[in-house]
């Protein structure tokens, strides 16, 4: 009986630890980027219908960026943009190489995408992992992409990306779709201040200009959003 009892306590202790372990772990991936309504959100620049903030982030010597549009097309296409591995050379401003790799799925993968930046600075190089969830009630898709890079081993002549977090998140608003994108990255290395500076808002600022253009394409029409009986988002079907 004493052994029975011996062994109930010590399953309760190793299950509250492990409870631990996970909350600290949540913790921890959450409090990686600073809240999209923090009041310490700085105004940087405003082009059209893009503004983008900048806030100093505790132990790093690089601001964190959040930008935020309506854009003048249907979430569907913008899924399909975002679910390509290769699409990141389309879009995203100095992305000069991306794919997918490993046996991810839709809700979690990894890809390898590489920054082109100007010279002298060596060309940067990300393994991320992406995770992504949607609610169908409430017409919001959100992606976490993390740098995880020890999954791949250095490529010579870039430098490699140990310390990057974003977070996209959509929100459906008829034809149209609210896009918020918030990012921290440490890019290692030595990068002039003037670079830094100018990579916070112009990224952002042409990326997203681009990915609206992109979204418009031919071979991003006709997607449709998959929804599972809980209303979660399980894929996006279309074009191949």
């Amino acid at each position: 009986m004493a052994n029975q009892r011996a062994h109930t306590v010590t399953g309760r202790l190793t299950a509250l630890v492990c409870i631990t372990v996970l909350l600290a772990t949540s913790a921890r991936l959450s409090a990686a980027l600073p809240a999209e309504t923090d009041p310490a959100w700085t105004l940087r620049k405003e082009a059209g219908a893009i503004r983008v903030y900048t806030i100093n982030q505790p132990d790093s010597d690089f601001k964190a960026f959040k930008a935020e549009a309506v854009m003048d097309v249907p979430l569907e296409n913008l899924m399909a943009v975002m679910v390509n591995p290769q699409s990141c050379v389309e879009w995203v401003h100095n992305c000069s190489e991306s794919y997918a790799f490993g046996d991810g799925h839709f809700h979690d993968r990894f890809a390898y995408s590489v920054n082109d930046m100007p010279w002298p600075v060596a060309d940067r190089d990300y393994v991320l992992h992406i995770r992504t969830r949607g609610d169908r009630t409430s017409g919001e898709i959100i992606m976490d992409l993390n740098a995880t890079p020890n999954r791949r081993d250095p490529v010579e002549g870039h430098v490699r990306v140990d310390r990057s977090d974003t977070l996209y998140r959509f929100v459906a608003q008829g034809d149209q779709t609210r896009m918020v994108w918030i990012q921290h990255t440490d890019p290692n290395g030595a990068i002039p201040g003037w670079l830094v500076n100018t990579l916070l808002v112009d990224i952002p600022v042409r990326s997203m200009e681009q990915l609206e253009r992109v979204a418009r394409t031919e071979r991003y029409q006709d997607h449709r959003l998959i929804w599972n009986q809980d209303g979660e988002l399980v894929g996006v079907e279309g074009n191949p």
